[in-house]
């Protein structure tokens, strides 16, 4: 009875050798799609950037088209909440609006967040961002004066921080220096417009009787410093290939 025939050393290195070449053959073509693909991602233009002006404009027009329902409302002297507050006649299209503005932040800082990874920079400024559609969604589900609502404002202060972070950490992108200088002033403004709306939390303070007649330019300030970054930031990064 034979047995199976021994393959010799010299043989084995040929087979060795013929599958190499076929496995080669096989993924040359595969890798050269692949890196096609790749570069044609890389080339086209993410339109979820424009994501961050958008909610920008929702925002501004929303304050500004529903607070003319409400009867005697003064931009300068009232704050944004009291447009959808308890009772009002716009809290249901106010809580609308800002649950759209915190759908175009997350579909904005899921953009940014592709386009750090893309850039070899830190994601978490994107995280940050995308933070923000908590409290934007949660001040309008849970209308002034509910406890919650001051809670998701004062957490407003977390997602704030997303220009000093992107400074910070894109700080080396060569191509991103116009990104960084600008969103060093946009935390600069933020900072300024955080001290004077957290002022009315010291009513005996120096700062508030010259805040209070301004309360509500002093917030919208602040909505326009951080939104004002986003815009930018998503219109550079769309002009970037």
């Amino acid at each position: 009875m034979s047995g199976p025939a021994l393959i010799l050393p010299r043989q084995l290195r040929s087979q060795i050798t013929g599958h190499r070449e076929l496995l080669y053959r096989w993924r040359c073509p595969c890798k050269i799609a692949g890196d096609y693909i790749l570069s044609l991602k890389r080339m086209k233009r993410d339109y979820r950037l424009l994501f961050g002006p958008v909610a920008g404009i929702i925002l501004a027009l929303g304050i500004v088209g529903l607070a003319s329902m409400v009867p005697g409302y003064n931009h300068v002297r009232q704050t944004v909440s009291e447009i959808g507050e308890i009772e009002s006649p716009a809290r249901i299209p106010f809580a609308v609006m800002l649950c759209c503005v915190a759908v175009c932040i997350l579909v904005f800082a899921s953009a940014v967040r592709d386009r750090s990874v893309q850039a070899g920079c830190s994601q978490f400024a994107a995280y940050l961002i995308g933070f923000m559609a908590l409290p934007a969604a949660g001040t309008g589900v849970f209308a002034y004066p509910h406890p919650l609502h001051n809670l998701f404002g004062l957490s407003e202060l977390i997602g704030y921080q997303a220009p000093l972070v992107l400074a910070l950490t894109w700080r080396k992108d060569p191509q991103a220096k116009f990104l960084t200088s600008v969103s060093w002033v946009a935390y600069v403004l933020i900072c300024i417009a955080i001290a004077a709306n957290l002022s009315s939390f010291d009513r005996g303070g120096v700062i508030w009787p010259y805040m209070k007649p301004v309360y509500g330019l002093a917030q919208r300030a602040l909505f326009a410093a951080w939104f004002g970054w986003c815009a930018v930031v998503g219109l550079v990064l769309f002009q970037r290939k």
